[in-house]
């Protein structure tokens, strides 16, 4: 079963989410679990290792971290990613999600749909940077991709 079962996300190194924020989080935990491909190389010889997969994610020493074990919680992987390829495309997608948030509230539904495409485009964008970062470390698809994508957005400090 290559697909992550379970995710848990340190978030205590960070300032407390946005009620928009964690709402997106809880959507896309939820939608995660429901419908993802995960899968992690052999390395060294050794088979792939079998899933299901629970996936912590947190930021430790300025790098996202992947943790990966089995459900009985033994050791498959851990990656560290550098926090450099992500940062513009997480700060254009907080300011675009900022922009839709905003037009939900105030704007014609025409325009609204005008920037949640855009939203759309950059969100594809974050996804994309993290299958190529983690090329060779996991395979994922584009969906399961997007939705990480969307958990790390979380742990990225802004400002």
């Amino acid at each position: 079963m290559s697909r992550i079962t379970r995710i848990e996300i340190d978030d205590s190194a960070i300032a407390p989410a946005t009620p928009e924020m964690e709402q997106e989080r809880r959507v896309a935990i939820f939608d995660l679990i429901e419908h993802n491909s995960f899968s992690v190389p052999g390395r060294d010889g050794q088979p792939a290792p079998d899933g299901p997969f629970v996936l912590e994610l947190c930021i430790r020493e300025g790098r996202l971290v992947f943790d990966v074990t089995t459900e009985a919680q033994d050791k498959v992987a851990e990656f560290h990613l550098s926090l450099g390829p992500f940062r513009q495309v997480v700060k254009d997608y907080f300011q675009i999600c900022q922009s839709y948030f905003d037009a939900v509230k105030r704007l014609p539904p025409a325009q609204i749909e005008a920037i949640d495409m855009a939203r759309r485009g950059i969100h594809n964008e974050g996804a994309r940077t993290l299958q190529e970062r983690l090329e060779g470390k996991a395979g994922l698809d584009i969906d399961t991709a997007r939705r990480l994508f969307t958990l790390i957005c979380a742990l990225i400090p802004q400002g």
